[in-house]
């Protein structure tokens, strides 16, 4: 049976560590980087005779996203005990919940293959994270084979978003992460950084002839930690299993590790070596039960969505549906291009294009989501006015950027210290145009001609005679005027 007449069907559970300073359970803080074991109290370590406290704003956080989601949030949910044994899980067991989880029935507007996918979710539910077991390390005093543990990250509160089958492609599942991480950011519940672990996904792909009903049978690749990893995954273990198919090969449900370095996914355990964790109610910890009241206030709080808001700055300050959804590629930006707006209303879609084009390009992706902006939004604003009402033009606008960010010093500063303001008067652009003309009696022929391409040389001309400052608009005119009149 040829490739193309397979279909994949993917799900994905996506672990997301909140944006709590206090751990879920006990009041060590959240803290990434610290020396080894240095964040840690006999709570999150496992010691006997402790009792566990639930956090408040973790549950508050976790409401976010659910709303965010258009997921039911329960009115009762319970925390239950995840038995196995590691290394890095100091009680022998993970809080987290099972059958009656916070939040359920969200979905989730995904845009890729030039389509837009309703991704149903399956359920939101609290946890603790695990420490971490370090194999790679470049201690001298410690043995080769060793592994250590560091246990900073143990009990830090997570949500675990899980979809249902609804992905077809890894470019879907790719899609899908970015849409997540987007979006738990924008209501301030997580970092959402995949490089310090604060997002991870496990994805779960099967294959079946395409139109059949059943699923195939289903392996899970644990532990990916970045997009380009996800997608790389997936694309590889959908060609594996149908490569197994074809070949007559029965697949079997088992976990994968995904290995960066081969590009390939290998057997991490069998569904005959899978763990039985024993689920049962924590006995330590109440029922949670989450109030209308509660809902209320965290609702009260939320942000405007980043759909929404594109929508509102479309029909606001009519931009294009793509530069709309650009600027809401985060909380930050869209704040900020609103802020530079309304200091200087009368030109929304030329502030749209400066922070699309020349501001996008000076940030990376966690400047972006952190607010880190090069400049002020009032900075640019005046420098999109000055275009406007001619004082500079966008080439020198440009060239006076790097001076803004660098310096945090006004336009007008900058435009008079440099002498960058702008010649509109038509006479000295006159008397260039009519140097450069008359100067040049065989370009004038030639252009003359019928060769027009060679305009753009008498206005390179005339802009150096004005030593740049020429207005672009009134350069071009007035040079028109002379070369065409008979």
């Amino acid at each position: 049976m040829p490739v193309s007449d397979f279909e994949a069907v993917i799900g994905l559970e996506v672990h997301c560590q909140l944006r709590t300073k206090s751990k879920a359970f006990c009041a060590c803080p959240v803290v990434f980087g610290a020396p080894p074991n240095t964040a840690v109290c006999p709570v999150c370590l496992g010691y006997p005779g402790v009792l566990p406290v639930a956090n408040r704003e973790m549950v508050s956080l976790a409401m976010r996203v659910a709303l965010a989601t258009g997921c039911t949030i329960e009115e009762t949910s319970v925390f239950a005990r995840k038995n196995y044994f590691y290394p890095d899980l100091p009680k022998g067991y993970q809080i987290s919940q099972y059958d009656r989880p916070l939040a359920t029935h969200g979905t989730l507007a995904v845009r890729a293959n030039g389509s837009v996918k309703n991704v149903r979710l399956n359920r939101i539910h609290l946890e603790e994270d695990a420490g971490k077991s370090m194999h790679e390390f470049s201690w001298e005093d410690v043995p080769t084979g060793s592994s250590l543990v560091d246990l900073n990250r143990s009990g830090t509160p997570l949500i675990e978003i899980v979809t249902e089958p609804d992905l077809s492609s890894a470019d879907e599942a790719h899609e899908t992460l970015v849409q997540l991480r987007r979006l738990v950011r924008w209501v301030d519940a997580s970092d959402g950084n995949m490089e310090e672990g604060s997002l991870r996904c496990d994805a779960n792909v099967s294959v079946r002839p395409k139109g059949a009903a059943a699923l195939g049978t289903k392996v899970e690749i644990k532990n990916l930690n970045s997009f380009a990893h996800v997608k790389k995954a997936i694309e590889h273990e959908i060609e594996r299993q149908v490569a197994s198919l074809e070949a007559g090969t029965a697949l079997r449900q088992e976990t994968r590790l995904f290995e960066p370095a081969t590009g390939s996914t290998k057997t991490m355990r069998s569904k005959e070596e899978a763990m039985d964790y024993r689920y049962f109610p924590d006995p330590d910890l109440g029922v949670l039960v989450v109030d209308g009241a509660w809902k209320r206030d965290v609702a009260a709080a939320m942000p405007e969505l980043p759909e929404a808001r594109a929508g509102r700055l479309q029909a606001a300050y009519g931009l294009p549906a793509a530069d709309a959804e650009l600027v809401c590629l985060s909380r930050p930006l869209a704040d900020f291009y609103e802020a530079a707006v309304a200091s200087h209303p009368k030109n929304p879609k030329a502030i749209a294009n400066w922070v699309l084009s020349e501001l996008l390009a000076r940030m990376s992706d966690a400047d972006r989501h952190a607010g880190r902006l090069p400049v002020a939004p009032e900075a640019l604003a005046a420098l999109v006015a000055r275009i406007d009402d001619g004082s500079i033009s966008g080439k020198m606008a440009k060239e006076l950027l790097a001076d803004l960010i660098a310096t945090g010093r006004s336009v007008d500063d900058l435009v008079k210290e440099k002498g960058l303001v702008q010649i509109s008067d038509e006479g000295p652009i006159r008397d260039a145009v009519e140097r450069v003309v008359r100067d040049h009696p065989e370009q004038v022929a030639t252009y003359r001609g019928g060769k027009a391409a060679t305009f753009g040389w008498f206005v390179g001309q005339v802009m150096k005679a004005l030593q740049g400052k020429g207005n672009p608009g009134v350069v071009n005119r007035l040079l028109r005027d002379a070369l065409d009149k008979d």
